[in-house]
């Protein structure tokens, strides 16, 4: 039996991971002094909610220290791949009167995820801009970060005041590379614009990172030097590598295998050492080197525009809904249970999102809790 001390400790990867985030974060926001003070005392509170996590975890309850929630189920783009649309789980428009959860409904989501000790949540979508109400509600919460993933092209006066005033949400927009790239994959005209808004955070000192979306086809150039360097010279603080995870089998193709994955990581270790002042992050990553896949709560989990609870945005699939019983509760949900019990987050697959490539298996699993 291996022994205790090699045994990969999940709680402090995690913790040292938050640690390392806001670090990042901090260096790269140096010269912002608002955004620098209101991450200082939020290195505080990190520690404070990282001493929740553990007291729990001492109790035999894990606490993840991220939260992605799916504000909206609306974009006003149409982005080629887009793994939401494919789904039919995104839309022109919200759409009204469907359950989807209110501000003040998101508001006790956020108020339940700080007293466990979640310190950050990732806000996306749809286009998280078009809830400037959960936005606003976000706002109060300022022991929580809040990136806040966009596209970029709907950061008007109202939403740039709203930044403005609210350090703890960090605009991060997507960009998949120059502008034949960026343009390819969601629409003409795109890339101008993100540019443009670009330089109006830069302008009112707004401190925002970037994501990007890597596939085999845009790794050399959005992982370039040259590419980093612009992104520096707009006023980009953190750059977010997400590798492409496929809509169906035809698209598989563009997904990054583990070649590929491997160079990525010595591309990061390149930028990171010339670009000193920036934060580079790289997701999921090599799930294997850091004890299997972080979804269905045990590092993050998804909460849908409805507020069901999903084990990651690429893996839609839930038995129980946070607004009936809380994120507590949620995290012991029977889809999350037998997902680790059965050690599927661990599973053996050629790499990348393990949920997509066992998404057979999930859906019987699933078929399996409703029976019961």
């Amino acid at each position: 039996m291996e022994c205790e001390e090699n045994m990969f400790n999940l709680e402090k990867y995690l913790t040292d991971g938050v640690e390392n985030i806001v670090k990042g974060i901090i260096i790269s926001t140096l010269k912002n002094t608002e955004t620098g003070r209101f991450m200082m005392k939020f290195k505080r509170s990190c520690k404070r909610a990282a001493q929740k996590r553990h007291e729990k975890e001492l109790l035999g309850e894990h606490i993840p220290p991220f939260l992605i929630a799916g504000i909206t189920n609306a974009c006003n783009l149409h982005c080629t791949g887009c793994y939401a649309r494919a789904n039919k789980n995104c839309f022109d428009e919200e759409v009204k009167g469907t359950g989807t959860l209110n501000s003040t409904e998101w508001g006790a989501v956020f108020s339940e995820a700080e007293e466990l000790g979640i310190p950050f949540i990732l806000l996306a979508g749809g286009e998280p801009m078009l809830r400037t109400d959960v936005l606003e509600e976000a706002g109060k919460h300022r022991n929580i970060l809040f990136p806040v993933f966009t596209n970029g092209t709907l950061l008007e006066e109202k939403q740039l005041m709203l930044l403005q005033g609210n350090p703890n949400l960090l605009p991060v927009i997507s960009v998949e590379g120059g502008r034949i790239t960026t343009d390819k994959r969601r629409g003409d005209g795109v890339y101008e614009k993100i540019q443009e808004t670009m330089k109006r955070l830069c302008r009112k000192g707004i401190a925002f990172g970037t994501s990007i979306t890597v596939t085999k086809e845009n790794q050399e150039e959005v992982m370039s030097e040259e590419f980093a360097a612009g992104l520096q010279k707009n006023g980009c603080k953190a750059i977010i590598y997400v590798e492409y995870v496929p809509v169906n089998e035809l698209t598989e193709m563009s997904a990054p295998d583990d070649a590929d994955r491997e160079k990525m990581r010595t591309q990061m270790d390149s930028l990171r050492r010339t670009f000193s002042k920036m934060l580079f992050i790289s997701f999921p990553g090599d799930e294997k080197s850091f004890g299997g896949c972080l979804a269905a709560g045990r590092g993050f989990f998804h909460i849908n525009a409805f507020g069901s609870a999903e084990p990651c945005p690429f893996s839609a699939y839930s038995d129980t809904n946070v607004k009936d019983i809380g994120i507590r509760q949620a995290l012991k949900s029977p889809l999350f249970t037998v997902l680790n019990e059965e050690n599927v987050m661990n599973a053996d697959h050629v790499g990348g999102c393990v949920l997509f490539e066992k998404r057979e298996l999930v859906e019987s699993l699933c078929e399996r809790i409703a029976k019961r």
